[in-house]
């Protein structure tokens, strides 16, 4: 019993962590090590902006790979404006809408 008494030793025999912690821990450890944004050449852009092009012109639903530093994103929908001058999209879901910049875009698929 002694030995629980000295320096830290009642402190650390209680050792506990509360969920709120844990959680906290757990998200730190996910976002710890941000993947690196993938290098797309000249030929790969040229393929995405076709399929925008297309799904543009056409009506056709587009289905993009978006860079996250932690997670895969995707975004399905239409595109209804290309803005070049910002160099953004307009993507439109079922009922919703979002400006998706050209540098988040990975890759696009019809």
């Amino acid at each position: 019993m002694a030995t629980k008494l000295e320096g830290n030793g009642l402190f650390e025999s209680s050792r506990m962590m509360l969920p709120e912690h844990r959680e906290a821990y757990n998200q730190y450890m996910i976002h710890k090590d941000p993947r690196p944004k993938p290098v797309i050449d000249e030929q790969e852009w040229q393929q995405i902006g076709q399929v925008l092009q297309d799904s543009f012109n056409q009506h056709v639903r587009v289905t993009l790979d978006l860079y996250h530093p932690y997670e895969d994103k995707q975004a399905s929908g239409f595109v209804t404006v290309i803005n070049v001058f910002r160099q953004e999209i307009k993507l439109r879901y079922d009922d919703d809408w979002d400006w998706i910049k050209f540098d988040d875009i990975i890759a696009a698929r019809i």
